[in-house]
């Protein structure tokens, strides 16, 4: 089981980090990161998780806020029309 390193475990404050298997929750633990982590724990994600799993979590998580979805989509070269967090932000034309 890969253990959640303990310079980063304070972005899981509501989970069990002893007994968390981050590819279990692929999902959650890349989300956690991109919206509360820095360089060290994106970092963390990029050596644990695939490329294409970090962007189908960009792509698809509408609860990170506008500024990290922008500020990833933004590093992972994906259009900012394909974020679902920043289509809740869209303002319709009068």
């Amino acid at each position: 089981m890969n253990q959640i390193p303990k310079n980063i475990q304070h972005l899981f404050w509501d989970i069990e980090v002893e007994t968390f298997n981050p590819l279990g929750y692929p999902e959650y633990t890349i989300s956690r990161v991109l919206e509360f982590g820095n360089e060290e724990s994106a970092a963390w994600i990029k050596e644990l998780f695939k490329e294409s799993e970090i962007k189908k979590v960009i792509r698809s998580d509408k609860r990170l806020s506008p500024k990290s979805a922008n500020y990833w989509a933004l590093m992972f070269c994906i259009p900012l029309a394909e974020i679902a967090a920043l289509k809740n932000n869209e303002r319709s034309a009068p």
